[in-house]
């Protein structure tokens, strides 16, 4: 399993990695089957990382695209900002699988970005973490999120992701108009991330 948070520090991320790993594999089992891709099909992992989807789907054919140069990444690797355009062909891609991105793209970039997902892939997977779940993912800091960038950047000091980083997370309401239905993934009786699948065709 990926170390989710290779990046992060302290023992709060060392403990939670290993579970988050676990639920980010069981989401998949559970959304990325909605999709319905041949075996053929062609996926563009946009903000890719070190390995991304390829750790879930090492079968798949898969170009992977992030913002930064990624030179150990597994694959073909294209570096572009979505938000700013893709250097990609109108459906290229049956899927352009989307985890864990778009709370980190500026609100004003949005739509932008949102545009260049629907229009180089025939279908989408689409997943970011929840705005209402309590805890803020990438600090692992309770409520973090909820703050205003004046407070939390103090706060977010304190928690695993050290460095501060300006993440929005989004409500349902606009992960679906950017992206159409969304899905809830549940943690008990709490929506922990919103996920948004077109199939191709």
């Amino acid at each position: 399993m990926e170390d989710v948070y290779a990046t992060a520090r302290g023992p709060l991320a060392r403990v939670a990695s290993p579970l988050a790993a676990r639920a980010r594999a069981r989401r998949h089992a559970r959304f990325f089957a909605l999709a319905r891709l041949p075996g053929s099909a062609r996926v563009l992992d946009l903000g890719c990382g070190r390995v991304g989807l390829r750790a879930l789907e090492p079968g798949l054919d898969i170009t992977g695209v992030d913002i930064v140069d990624r030179p150990d990444y597994p694959g073909a690797f294209v570096r572009a900002d979505a938000a700013a355009g893709l250097p990609f062909a109108a459906d290229e891609f049956d899927l352009v699988y989307c985890s864990s991105v778009i709370e980190h793209v500026p609100r004003g970039r949005r739509a932008a970005f949102a545009a260049e997902v629907r229009r180089v892939g025939k279908g989408w997977y689409v997943q970011t973490p929840a705005y209402a779940f309590p805890i803020e993912p990438h600090s692992l800091l309770p409520g973090a999120h909820w703050l205003p960038a004046r407070l939390r950047r103090p706060y977010w000091r304190l928690g695993a992701a050290g460095e501060w980083q300006e993440i929005s997370l989004l409500r349902r309401a606009e992960l679906e108009r950017l992206f159409g239905p969304a899905l809830p993934e549940r943690f008990g009786p709490l929506v922990k991330s919103w996920v948004s699948v077109r199939a191709p065709g």
